[in-house]
């Protein structure tokens, strides 16, 4: 009997991956991860300044297959030139739909439930499902039409599965000022695992896979107030460092994960178990 290549499923050598909110903290290290495993990148952010920081640290092997893209995910005109001029060029693999936005006033985003203001209810929205939807709609028809398969991984949270612990914000700062995590947030980020499963049902008649990861707590500015409080919540008694999210991103897009799809894979250090 032929032995299966076990170290070989989890090579991305070949492969084309696109991320969105490449930029980001997690984006970032994404981005890296997948260059050293082989991939091209296609990294998608409207943060030009945070583009080049990260272009910066690719080795110059690897920025032959990083391309980074200064775009608004929220302008359907944008994203469908995006996809045609991607389509003329090559065949997507993999699609991390990653974005995630506080809005440029993050005093109106960590406002209270009963100050909330509808408007940046509406921005944040824009960003955290609707562009999600648009990007799944986009590059999942660009997935289908190209007939070989594929996979699509959708950044949820821990608040799309459990309810903020409030008592982890008393005392919490965030960059200097008083936080929370707004009821946008979970509303958003729940809804995004409703269609990751819906996603799923639907493409895997043409082998494509569709999963969500759910990142625990990323340190990324929080005092040490907030760190202390989110670690006594987790089974590990520890935040989350991004490459420990990240290697399972890796992980759902790679061929060791082929017989996944419709499933949230949580990465949080066991604060959901309890």
């Amino acid at each position: 009997m032929k032995q299966i290549d076990y170290v070989n499923k989890f090579c991305l050598k070949n492969k084309v991956a696109v991320v969105t909110g490449c930029a980001g903290i997690i984006g970032q290290e994404l981005c890296i991860a997948l260059l050293q495993f082989g991939a091209t990148v296609i990294g998608i952010d409207l943060n030009a300044d945070g583009n080049e920081k990260l272009l910066a640290r690719a080795t110059p092997e690897q920025r032959e297959r990083f391309i980074l893209k200064k775009i608004d995910i929220t302008d359907v005109t944008e994203l469908k030139k995006l996809v045609d001029d991607i389509q003329k060029e090559t065949e997507v693999d993999i699609v991390y739909n990653n974005a995630a936005w506080k809005t440029n006033d993050v005093t109106k985003f960590f406002a209270t439930t009963e100050d909330y203001s509808l408007d940046t209810w509406r921005e944040v929205c824009r960003v955290n499902l609707d562009a999600v939807f648009l990007i799944a709609q986009l590059f999942g028809k660009l997935l289908i039409e190209q007939k070989k398969g594929g996979v699509m991984i959708l950044t949820a949270s821990i608040y799309a599965v459990c309810a903020p612990d409030q008592r982890i914000y008393e005392g919490s700062e965030y960059l200097g000022m008083q936080i929370n995590s707004p009821a946008v947030y979970s509303a958003t980020k729940s809804a995004v695992l409703g269609l990751m499963r819906h996603l799923a049902s639907q493409w895997g008649k043409d082998k494509i896979r569709v999963n969500a990861i759910t990142p625990g707590g990323v340190s990324s500015g929080q005092n040490s107030t907030f760190s202390e409080n989110y670690s006594k919540r987790t089974m590990l008694g520890k935040m989350a460092n991004a490459d420990e999210i990240v290697s399972a991103m890796v992980f759902l897009a790679s061929d060791a994960a082929q017989y996944i799809t419709g499933q949230n894979l949580i990465v949080d250090g066991g604060l959901t178990a309890w």
